[in-house]
């Protein structure tokens, strides 16, 4: 297949462009990667010179642009069936979109107030307060999708899927800002930090040259 280059932004920060590099490592596509550093004086030019909607992750495969993270992340299962990024069963696949779909349009407070930052910790229990009513929706989705359909495994659906692509920023967010989790909550979060994948992620982030204050913006 012809070659495959995801444009990312900063890897301590861009949360959306974790997702669909997530997808690719899970799914064993070999790829290439280009960083664009965030919210620097050339970031908007090189943005647009990958992708004219402006916006990033955006994935390159021969002639074929993709644009959207979740978009990506449906993209990938199709090039990798047999990496079941999506569930088998009808059933427990149409609750994996609706969850996926939730993250990609919703939790706007916890997004405002938990950005994700690997670079440092954070505690702010005024920040932790405004994003409370996302927090709770979250950890009540996860016990759900946990409960119905995670016999096979720590993840959401069992085994790691998109779901667990669009929620690993959040599993950050919420250890990065110290949040007092739920003992299954912690369980969850535990196993998505502690895979391979995102190890590799995090440990790019900290080593990265570019720091950004969001808190002084």
């Amino acid at each position: 297949m012809p070659d495959c280059t995801l444009v990312i932004g900063n890897k301590a920060y861009s949360s959306w462009s974790l997702r669909p590099w997530l997808a690719l490592k899970q799914a064993g596509i070999p790829f290439q990667e280009v960083v664009v550093p965030l919210r620097q004086d050339a970031t908007k030019a090189a943005i647009l010179a990958h992708n004219p909607a402006g916006k990033l992750p955006v994935l390159h495969h021969g002639d074929l642009v993709v644009w959207d993270s979740l978009a990506i992340c449906e993209y990938v299962a199709e090039l990798a069936p047999a990496a079941g990024l999506w569930p088998a069963d009808a059933a427990a696949r149409a609750v994996a979109r609706s969850v996926s779909a939730e993250m990609h349009a919703g939790f706007q407070d916890l997004r405002r107030n938990l950005f994700m930052d690997l670079k440092q910790r954070h505690r702010a229990p005024d920040r932790v307060a405004a994003a409370a009513a996302d927090i709770a929706r979250v950890e009540a989705l996860w016990a759900d999708c946990r409960q119905r359909f995670g016999a096979g495994g720590p993840f959401l659906f069992g085994t790691f899927g998109i779901a667990d692509c669009m929620y690993a920023p959040v599993c950050a967010r919420l250890d990065g800002w110290g949040v007092d989790l739920a003992p299954e909550t912690r369980r969850y979060v535990d196993a998505v930090l502690t895979l391979p994948a995102v190890q590799a992620w995090r440990a790019a982030a900290e080593a990265e040259p570019w720091t950004i204050d969001y808190l002084s913006l």
